[in-house]
């Protein structure tokens, strides 16, 4: 067994789950938020699927990260590389900054979703300012994905 991609392929798999679990996690608390206003004013549907899908973003970001690896050792053109454990290691360790900032963001993303969803209901002329803040959270999924990708492209395989 190839140890080394086993590594590797964990590493991707860590990225999409952990991200994809936050954001999991972050919709249902702005979809929960969303769906009380929705029983009573539907015609707010637009603004509030908005803010409950923000937090979906982390999932995406962690699938870009996995992407990477598996372009990275082969995968997808169905030749994959030897990899060494150090350089598995490298790669897995490498998809943590998406996986765990996806997570945390994710989950946190949809809690100021959901709080923005207040405002949607009760200042709609003040849904953007809801949308601004809950992006600011996304921020550093971006960042977490930005590292991840800078660490990939520079571990020698």
């Amino acid at each position: 067994m190839d140890w080394g991609l086993a590594l590797a392929i964990g590493g991707a798999a860590i990225a999409v789950a952990l991200s994809g679990m936050g954001s999991s996690i972050g919709i249902g608390y702005a979809g929960q938020a969303s769906t009380g206003v929705l029983s009573e004013e539907p015609e707010k549907f637009a603004s509030l699927l908005v803010l409950s899908v923000l937090p979906g973003t982390q999932g995406i970001y962690g699938f870009v990260a996995a992407f990477f690896v598996m372009f990275k050792v082969g995968l997808l053109g169905g030749n994959p590389v030897a990899l060494d454990v150090a350089q598995g290691c490298q790669i897995f360790l490498a998809c943590l900054p998406i996986a765990l900032g996806g997570l945390i963001s994710g989950i946190h993303q949809g809690k100021v979703s959901a709080a923005g969803v207040s405002v949607a209901a009760k200042q709609p002329k003040e849904f953007m300012k809801a949308v601004v803040l809950s992006a600011l959270v996304e921020t550093y999924a971006v960042l977490g994905l930005l590292v991840t990708i800078l660490l990939l492209v520079e571990i020698k395989v």
